[in-house]
């Protein structure tokens, strides 16, 4: 395992589900939100180009560090080693199920009446 860790994060923008790969990730100052930093993709040595990973790519590229919803997050894991960041379609096509948008604020200090 490489001294410095890495790690997979599942997440939902949208309707597509983001597979990243990042060197550091922590909970956010900003209430809600986690920061993934130094997103990490594939190597170009093959001839094969993934087009969902170069979407990726290029939507990530000059970004120094990306705020997360926390509702929007699937999963989380730490591996031994980077592999394909991916995007994929959150429902099959013709799904008639669709996610509850949530939201869950802090209760207003004092209770919030005045």
């Amino acid at each position: 395992m490489s001294s410095q860790p890495v790690y997979k994060v599942i997440f939902q923008n949208g309707g597509q589900v983001f597979e990243v790969f990042a060197r550091q990730i922590y909970q956010s100052d900003m209430w809600g939100f986690i920061e993934i930093e130094e997103l990490v993709f594939g190597e170009r040595s093959a001839v094969l180009v993934d087009p969902s990973e170069e979407k990726l790519k290029a939507e990530f590229s000059g970004v120094k560090r990306s705020y997360i919803p926390l509702h929007s997050v699937i999963r989380i894991d730490e591996v031994d080693k980077e592999g394909a960041a991916k995007v994929s379609d959150a429902a099959p096509q013709g799904a008639k199920v669709a996610h509850l948008p949530f939201t869950s604020m802090p209760p207003a200090p004092g209770g919030g009446e005045e």
